[in-house]
């Protein structure tokens, strides 16, 4: 784009591209093909691949949004109407969502970011399976005539 508005911002993309081809010593399409032959050999390549492919996505979106938005205020009187401001959201809604992407990016380039190093988000950073949902979701069958816990009751209310 040669228009200025994302030329300073778009360069976020580029500089992580480069940072990432600069960490895995190869360029991001050899990176690519080397996560899509063997995703499971390189856990932090399969992660920096997948969140660069959202950030390219995102920035894409970001180009296409502010597109929309400049032809929109090319044809605009002194005040922009309600569909000209939607797209301006639009626009800022996709700064948004690149920006959070470039952060991930960022975050999983960065060996000694916080909560990379404690044993906690190590524990987290591990795949697990799980059977059911995490907390129970529905209240724990109880026997007739067995009294409703006292976090149960209504103030005022008394217990049958």
């Amino acid at each position: 784009m040669s228009d200025g508005i994302s030329d300073d911002v778009k360069d976020v993309l580029g500089v992580l591209t480069e940072r990432i081809e600069a960490r895995f010593g190869m360029d991001i399409g050899r990176l690519k093909a080397a996560v899509a032959a063997a995703p499971l050999a390189h856990p932090a390549a399969t992660d920096v691949v997948k969140w660069h492919g959202l950030l390219a996505e995102a920035q894409s979106a970001l180009d296409r949004a502010e597109d929309d938005l400049l032809a929109a205020l090319e044809t605009q009187p002194s005040e922009v109407d309600d569909p000209t401001m939607s797209l301006a959201h639009r626009v800022n809604a996709a700064v948004t969502t690149r920006d959070g992407r470039a952060m991930v990016v960022r975050w999983l380039l960065d060996p000694d970011a916080p909560g990379k190093k404690d044993p906690a988000a190590e524990r987290l950073a591990r795949p697990r399976s799980r059977t059911g949902p995490a907390v129970q979701t529905s209240a724990p069958h109880r026997p007739a005539g067995t009294p409703a816990p006292a976090s149960a009751r209504q103030p005022g209310r008394p217990v049958r």
